[in-house]
């Protein structure tokens, strides 16, 4: 299974640099120089890249690929994701931490044992992570904050996450 590790989001200047949306949380070794990554552009076939130079720049990092000197071959990577295969990531030690591809598609219950509905996304955002499942009835998205006062257990081997909502949480949507 493929995890999108980053998201080419637009060129940076003219010599053929790019601005990449993190989507890991080791940006350090996946985007270190040297480091080759696969990636998926919008339209045409998956290739891979060596890094050659990377800087932060606001949350974000700006990336020098070799082979890639100026802005026009910046442009055409526009919406390239770039992929690690899960198969190669380290194995997680931690009980409590995971990774997002391992919550994606968990059943999502009360402590009541009521069902909620299906982990669709991990969102990564400034105040922490946040679960987005796709309710069971009607379908809407319902956000739940990734945080021991609400998630209270997650278990692998079931493929499922209990909750304990504040009131009004599931309600709102």
């Amino acid at each position: 299974m493929d995890l999108v590790v980053g998201r080419v989001v637009k060129a940076h200047g003219i010599s053929g640099e790019v601005v990449v949306e993190i989507r890991t949380d080791d940006p350090e070794a996946r985007f270190a120089p040297g480091a080759v990554l696969r990636g998926r552009p919008r339209s045409g076939a998956e290739r891979e890249y060596t890094i050659e130079s990377v800087r932060a720049h606001g949350g974000r990092l700006l990336v020098r690929l070799a082979g890639i000197a100026d802005r026009n071959g910046a442009d055409e990577l526009r919406g390239t994701v770039f992929l690690v295969d899960t198969a190669e990531l380290p194995s997680i030690d931690d009980p409590d931490e995971f990774y997002d591809h391992e919550l994606e598609g968990m059943r999502v219950v009360t402590v009541d044992d009521a069902p909620v509905g299906k982990v669709a996304e991990v969102l990564h955002t400034a105040g922490g992570e946040i679960l987005a499942v796709k309710a069971d009835e009607g379908g809407r998205e319902i956000l739940v904050p990734f945080v021991g006062a609400i998630v209270t257990s997650v278990s692998r081997e079931n493929a499922t996450i209990v909750i304990d909502p504040p009131e009004g949480l599931l309600d709102l949507a």
